[in-house]
């Protein structure tokens, strides 16, 4: 919306490019992660198992339930996933349990993914990146989400927790 008030409808379409650029970035991420199986750096080559068929259990333990819950999110937004539009309504489905769930499942994929290569290292950069990551795009996103739907989000926020469901609400 901020981007909006600059730019008028135009913004709309920015936001798709800028979606679609965030996924090539993240793309990126994944091929990095790809390269250290072939250029690890000796002294942080910290094994997780000697037998790979461990790392990649994990890493399918951690991938299917993260890809279920990040295509629900996906269907349940339907076309804002890639794109946004001022007639977007606020969702449902997935999205009355947890405000996120397309990061919630998306980036621990990246964790899952240095586990299948076997990596301490890399699996210690991937959960320091969503640790960084994840608050900030959260905190950026719900401020221009405050400002597509106003009160109507503010009072969801209340309801709705960011990456996990709220069992119970607190009385105000």
């Amino acid at each position: 919306m901020k981007r909006k008030e600059k730019r008028g409808e135009r913004a709309w379409k920015d936001c798709m490019i800028l979606r679609s650029l965030a996924g090539f970035f993240e793309f990126i991420i994944i091929i990095n992660n790809l390269l250290w199986i072939w250029f690890p750096i000796p002294s942080l080559n910290w094994i997780i198992h000697p037998n790979i068929v461990v790392g990649i259990g994990i890493c399918i333990a951690i991938v299917v339930p993260g890809l279920i819950i990040m295509f629900k999110g996906v269907k349940d937004a339907g076309s804002e996933s890639l794109r946004p539009s001022k007639e977007t309504e606020m969702y449902g489905g997935i999205y009355n349990y947890v405000r996120h769930p397309q990061s919630l499942g998306e980036f621990p994929i990246f964790v899952a993914i240095a586990f299948a290569i076997n990596s301490w290292f890399l699996v210690l950069i991937m959960f320091i990146f969503i640790l960084t990551y994840v608050p900030i795009m959260i905190h950026y996103e719900e401020k221009d989400l405050i400002k597509r739907f106003g009160d109507k989000y503010r009072e969801y926020q209340k309801q709705t927790g960011a990456l996990f469901p709220k069992f119970w609400h607190k009385s105000e």
